[in-house]
């Protein structure tokens, strides 16, 4: 059977309080549910004072309003000249200067530099009239307060820095959906930018739900478990430039999850739910996002492990997701799929971002994998004298020891029976929390 989607990979059954509901898998590969992420959009924009505007991503264009610099700047200490009075100068036979001046740092010249003369210039100094290079002063010899010997010639404009080098107005500083980084700061404090037009950090509705799930201050009873993904997850947005905003704990109930999901949706520019998300007779996500205005279903399932049982759809312009409750494998999901989502909505350019980073190593063991699906291995990393190594961490889904113990995931491609030993592998790191890699 082919739908909307594609060919419908399998069929399932829901049940809910509100009945039975028939519904289709979307199992999707890695591409195209990457592909498919690429469709949502930056979550709008706002102004921010430069200052606080570090990691923010542009949301225009930013064309300089005048020249950087605006005036002519020397870029040694040394003597303002003309370069055409120093031709041919040399130790045997330097040229001789009259001194007329000095140029006063934050101060226009007073003087005007003619045909023999020289005026004294610190490094950043304005440039005076008449003057068109800056000898050095390690070539420069007082002979007394006025003569001047310059045993080095200089060309046009050495040493110099024209106005506009920099940036020349009207020209473009900075491009649209450019994360800001420290230079980029400075360039535009020189231009008098004190603030900028940004796209806005989304905001991530996250609900954890189940009977099971209880918060970390409480002891589990018998078949209980810790909310986990709350602070993963939470870690993972702030991680990535967005802002999480955790709506509490939600009971394996149709109509308090509906409430949570509409809840999130009116505060947040997109509603992660971690649990639920597996075939099952307690399974509610999908049955509360079918109920939400608009709703589409773009993903029932892909094609990895860990992390099959994910949903992904929207409701308008904003994305909805349901993820696997095992830590693991939610947290799979989110570093190979979630980040690149939180880069569109954040308004990075091609849905890239700075969070992620590819190292290549060799695997000191076999892998085997299943054909069909794309795997994804824990692997930890050690440096040896052949290079950097990747020792796989092996372990199920629902073990978050495996997380601690990696530095990152290689993924075995789909219909490939394993990776062999020796083998080169491109590892996806995490990122450690702190601007820098594992």
């Amino acid at each position: 059977m082919t739908g909307i989607f594609g060919p419908l990979k399998s069929v399932g059954v829901l049940t809910t309080d509100k009945g039975l509901m028939e519904f289709f898998f979307k199992v999707k590969e890695p591409t195209e549910v990457l592909e498919l992420l690429s469709g949502f959009g930056p979550s709008g924009e706002e102004k921010r004072p430069l200052e606080d505007a570090l990691g923010r991503v542009l949301s225009r264009d930013l064309v300089a309003p005048e020249n950087l610099p605006p005036f002519a700047r020397s870029t040694v200490d040394g003597y303002a000249v003309r370069a055409k009075d120093t031709f041919g100068a040399g130790e045997s036979l330097p040229a001789l200067l009259e001194v007329c001046g000095e140029v006063l740092m934050g101060e226009a010249p007073m003087v005007e530099v003619s045909q023999g003369q020289a005026v004294k210039i610190s490094t950043g100094g304005m440039i005076p009239k008449g003057a068109d290079a800056v000898s050095m002063l390690e070539y420069c010899q007082l002979l007394d307060e006025q003569a001047l010997e310059v045993s080095r010639a200089v060309s046009p404009l050495e040493n110099v820095i024209q106005p506009g080098d920099d940036f020349r107005k009207g020209a473009v500083v900075l491009m649209k959906g450019q994360g800001l980084r420290t230079q980029d700061l400075g360039s535009l404090a020189g231009l008098g930018l004190g603030e900028v037009p940004v796209f806005k950090r989304p905001r991530v509705a996250l609900i954890s739900t189940g009977d099971e799930i209880v918060d970390i201050t409480q002891r589990p009873g018998p078949g209980q478990v810790r909310d986990i993904n709350r602070y993963t997850l939470g870690a993972f947005c702030r991680r990535n430039g967005a802002e999480p905003l955790y709506l509490g704990l939600c009971p394996d109930r149709f109509d308090p999850l509906k409430d949570m999901v509409q809840e999130g949706l009116a505060r947040a520019d997109t509603v992660w739910i971690s649990g639920g998300s597996s075939v099952g007779t307690r399974d509610l996500t999908l049955g509360v996002l079918e109920t939400l205005p608009g709703f589409e279903l773009l993903v029932h399932g892909i094609s990895i492990s860990p992390g099959k049982p994910t949903i992904i759809g929207r409701a308008g312009p904003k994305p909805l997701v349901g993820l696997p409750g095992h830590v693991a494998s939610a947290m799979v999901v989110a570093e190979v799929f979630l980040m690149p989502l939180l880069w569109r909505l954040s308004g990075h350019k091609q849905g890239t971002g700075p969070g992620q980073s590819v190292a290549e190593a060799v695997l000191n063991r076999n892998i085997e994998s299943a054909s069909g699906r794309v795997d994804y291995v824990r692997v930890r990393l050690f440096e040896a004298k052949e290079g950097l190594v990747a020792d796989p961490v092996f372990g199920k889904s629902g073990l978050i020891s495996t997380l601690v113990e990696a530095d990152g995931l290689v993924a075995i491609e789909m219909n490939t029976e394993g990776l062999y030993k020796g083998q080169k592998v491109k590892v996806m790191r995490f990122n450690d929390g702190k601007g820098g890699l594992s």
